[in-house]
């Protein structure tokens, strides 16, 4: 297999991992060593300097609010979806679909030709 450029890597995990961030915080809040647990079983290797700033942006766009909460003495900071958050990532299911459809579909079976 061809050495894929690194930032081409880069760019597109991060775009799943906030897929998957928005994806968790529409089922309940989250917070971040949660995801980063979350995000390993599925084989992704997410610092905390890689994650937070990801929610902060989200954060910022009014993907995701914050809230912080005391949880055995620690403060922790949950993220919960909002509405806007909720409508792209309804939008964004609609795009992965049609993806996956494309890109594993019927052209998958066809891998061996050149």
């Amino acid at each position: 297999m061809r050495e894929m450029p690194e930032d081409l890597f880069r760019d597109v995990f991060t775009s799943f991992i906030r897929v998957h961030i928005l994806h968790h915080a529409a089922e309940e809040p989250i917070y971040g060593a949660e995801m980063i647990e979350e995000l390993k079983r599925h084989g992704y290797d997410v610092s905390p300097g890689t994650l937070y700033p990801l929610f902060h942006r989200l954060e910022q766009h009014r993907y995701l609010v914050s809230e912080s909460r005391n949880a055995n003495g620690k403060i922790r900071k949950y993220y919960r979806i909002t509405e806007i958050g909720r409508a792209a990532l309804q939008e964004l299911r609609l795009k992965l679909a049609e993806l996956v459809g494309e890109v594993l579909g019927e052209h998958h079976h066809h891998h061996n030709e050149q």
